[in-house]
């Protein structure tokens, strides 16, 4: 239907509105779409009842479409039925009949497109939360075009203009760019979407340079999508000197923080410091797994499950234990003293059965026992072993080896010294000695 048939429709309709048979068509219009929102509610409701979780992905989005457009596509049916049936029984004044055919095939068409929107971007949380209102503007906007009302109210939105500089704006130009940009943006990141999938899928490829690069073709995307759809809307891209101007200075000022961990983010990812997997220590009291590097910070998983977000720029600036860059494998240690009249030559090969005893500990290198020093009480040792998977955790196979060695130490007699001390009082009297009798 052209522009000039839509006039005459609602010119035919403005003269339909002088008859009372027009009120009777509406009134039978009204039903007919009450019965058809009841009908589409009662499908929802029959399939939100149903497991889906057997469901496929083609499955599901065919039962998301069919739920989003059922109330449209039974509400044409039904107009259709009905125009069909007053046109036989030689009923006229239907205007309003033939105005809300293209509505309703309008008002589908726009709800499927959201849909499939929202499926492209599955973490897009805005689309699913405004799905109902960005239909409900997309199908505001389109009607009003086909009912030919859109001209004269964009008219009269031009009529509000500004200006930016040398720049001359109106609300229109705002408007119409706001759409485009997020309809560009939204290809955008589609299109980054879409290269990420690739990216990640590529096994061959460093886990460090898969991330950079993704973050690289969004960015990229981001700014080529803003710079085209402002100039599709006529706005020249030198009037946002003066924003980028006072961004910098913004980010000079405010932002340090946030752009030096943003630069150390790429920074750990390029020089490949820190992967995705290392099991790194900050401090003492803070280790575990590398688990995500984002634009501004590091997760680390410690092993009691409690997971760290740690700045970027504190992971480039200090001093980093990385117990997996080069190799995997960690030495672990466990100390125990024993008495100075033990026969080492005997409690050293125990100790070593000790540990090869545990499932988790390497062969090679082979586990080895140091004399670290003789301390007041006994001879102080250390039993190291290896280990490869120390993300896995240490606490558990030194544990166990504790208790081996305790083990083994009783049935062989061997003593583990406890401190002993002599305690001399000064300043007592000496008792005195009595005479033996004669």
């Amino acid at each position: 239907m052209n522009e000039k048939q839509m006039f005459a429709l609602l010119n035919k309709l403005w003269g339909d509105l002088q008859h009372p048979e027009f009120y009777w068509v509406a009134l039978a219009l009204v039903l007919v779409l009450a019965l058809a929102w009841w009908l589409s509610f009662r499908l929802r409701e029959r399939d939100s009842r149903q497991d889906i979780s057997g469901r496929s992905a083609l499955q599901a989005f065919g039962v998301g479409s069919l739920k989003r457009i059922a109330f449209p596509l039974l509400a044409l049916v039904f107009v259709l039925i009905l125009r069909k049936t007053l046109l036989a029984l030689q009923w006229g004044h239907l205007s309003l009949l033939y105005l809300a055919g293209p509505l309703l095939v309008s008002w589908a068409l726009v709800r499927i497109l959201v849909y499939i929107l929202r499926c492209v971007f599955p973490h897009g949380g805005f689309l699913s939360s405004f799905e109902r209102w960005i239909t409900s503007a997309i199908w505001v906007g389109v009607a009003l075009d086909l009912i030919g009302i859109a001209d004269p109210m964009i008219e009269m939105v031009e009529q509000v203009s500004f200006r930016v500089g040398k720049q001359s704006l109106n609300l229109w130009m705002l408007l119409h760019g706001a759409v485009t940009v997020g309809i560009t943006l939204l290809l955008a990141l589609w299109i980054a979407s879409l290269i990420e999938s690739r990216l990640m899928a590529a096994g061959q490829m460093d886990g460090n340079v898969r991330e950079v690069l993704v973050r690289l073709a969004k960015a990229i995307l981001s700014v080529i999508a803003l710079l085209i759809s402002l100039s599709m809307v006529g706005i020249d891209v030198t009037a946002l000197s003066v924003f980028s101007g006072a961004l910098v200075v913004g980010l000079g000022l405010g932002l340090q923080k946030i752009a030096s961990n943003y630069v150390s983010g790429f920074i750990i990812l390029l020089d490949r410091s820190i992967r995705l997997g290392n099991l790194v220590a900050v401090d003492d009291k803070t280790s575990g797994t590398v688990t995500q590097i984002t634009t501004r910070y590091t997760v680390l998983r410690m092993l009691t499950g409690t997971e760290v977000i740690i700045p970027n720029e504190y992971l480039v600036n200090n001093i980093i234990r990385n117990q997996s860059f080069t190799d995997t494998r960690v030495r672990v240690a466990v100390s125990i003293q024993v008495a100075y009249s033990t026969d080492l030559d005997k409690v050293i090969p125990l100790m070593v059965e000790a540990a090869r005893q545990q499932p988790r500990v390497l062969a090679e290198p082979l586990p080895g026992v140091l004399l670290t020093g003789f301390a007041d009480s006994g001879i102080n040792l250390e039993l190291g072993f290896w280990l490869a998977d120390p993300e896995a955790g240490t606490g558990n196979v030194r544990s166990d080896i504790s208790f081996a060695l305790l083990k083994v130490f009783r049935e062989n007699s061997i003593e583990i010294p406890f401190p002993q001390r002599e305690i001399r009082m000064l300043g007592e009297a000496v008792a005195p000695v009595s005479a033996a009798p004669v």
